[in-house]
């Protein structure tokens, strides 16, 4: 497995969150080895549909996504925040019985769910050559070389981040790519929002758990004193922006060490900590980006209820 070069910075992203006016935790933080196992548990939930509809999308209509990348021969296929390659793998399929020279470099922080996606692609593929690459994508610079290539960027992951910062990540993933590369890229889109809030203020605890894991990582890795039953879970979507915005808060005035950091830091009764956006998106708001981002749109592919969009670029 090839380790990128990167700093550990989840410390100084601490500090700096706690000591903001507006608490908050980077939701890249999410994906340790419990977070990553709470997603999946997460994405086989009823009411979270974006993981089902984008499963749909490469299940069905692989075939005409590779019709649309208008590769002549063979080419790479690097993915950020890979996974545990559940849903890519239809993907991978099908281009293979197609072009059986495909090179695929999934990218992701988790060095546990890069070996259960090694191990699932040795049973379910195993002529297809690969090199698992672990790492934070946002870091990575050398990832795309001479053959073309089809990145991905699945999972309506881009809705992460608010639009100076998603423009910004788009526009360095382009500034990798050559002239006539292609992006796959995930997109929630906008529709019923009771079907979104649901999904995102789960009945069954599981996104909470996932977000009090951040509490649990800092609690670990930078030896602090943060009592979770003090702490809630809370998120809400608002349609007119289309953004579903998730905290975890405070229950009560308190105070909390963290050892690694050497400092204190103080929360009011219900004071919130920001930990995720999750942002929903119409076409034209999509194309605007890619338009912003060196890229312009091919095609949108979408599930049968149009809930998700997996939509494929290319590198002007």
């Amino acid at each position: 497995m090839e380790q990128l070069q990167q700093d550990s910075e989840f410390a100084n992203d601490v500090l700096n969150g706690f000591l903001a006016n507006h608490k908050y935790l980077p939701s890249k933080y999410f994906y340790d080895t419990q977070g990553s196992v709470l997603f999946q548990r997460i994405m086989a939930m009823p009411e979270y549909y974006p993981t089902k509809c984008e499963m749909e999308i490469l299940q069905t209509k692989s075939a005409e996504i590779f019709h649309h990348l208008n590769f002549a021969a063979a080419f790479d296929i690097i993915e950020f925040g890979a996974g545990d390659g559940s849903k890519t793998i239809s993907l991978l399929k099908t281009f293979s019985e197609i072009n059986t020279d495909v090179f695929y470099k999934p990218v992701d922080i988790s060095h546990d769910v890069l070996e259960t996606l090694a191990d699932n692609l040795k049973v379910q593929l195993p002529k297809l050559k690969f090199r698992l690459i672990e790492g934070d994508y946002s870091t990575n610079n050398n990832t795309v070389e001479e053959r073309p290539a089809l990145l991905l960027f699945l999972g309506g992951n881009i809705g992460n981040y608010n639009r100076p910062d998603a423009i910004a990540l788009l526009r360095s993933f382009a500034q990798r790519m050559k002239t006539g590369d292609k992006l796959l890229i995930g997109f929630d889109l906008r529709k019923d929002p009771n079907v979104i809030k649901v999904a995102y203020d789960d009945p069954h605890g599981i996104t909470e758990a996932f977000n009090m894991n951040l509490l649990k990582r800092i609690n670990d890795e930078l030896e602090a004193d943060i009592n979770l039953e003090k702490f809630g879970f809370y998120c809400h979507y608002d349609p007119v922006s289309g953004g579903v915005h998730s905290y975890l808060f405070s229950r009560e005035k308190q105070e909390v060490t963290i050892k690694t950091l050497n400092k204190k830091f103080s929360f009011r009764q219900n004071e919130l900590i920001f930990t995720e956006l999750s942002q929903k998106f119409n076409f034209a708001e999509i194309e605007s980006l890619a338009s912003k981002s060196g890229f312009s749109v091919l095609t949108h592919v979408t599930d049968s209820r149009k809930y998700f969009t997996d939509s494929l670029w290319v590198k002007q």
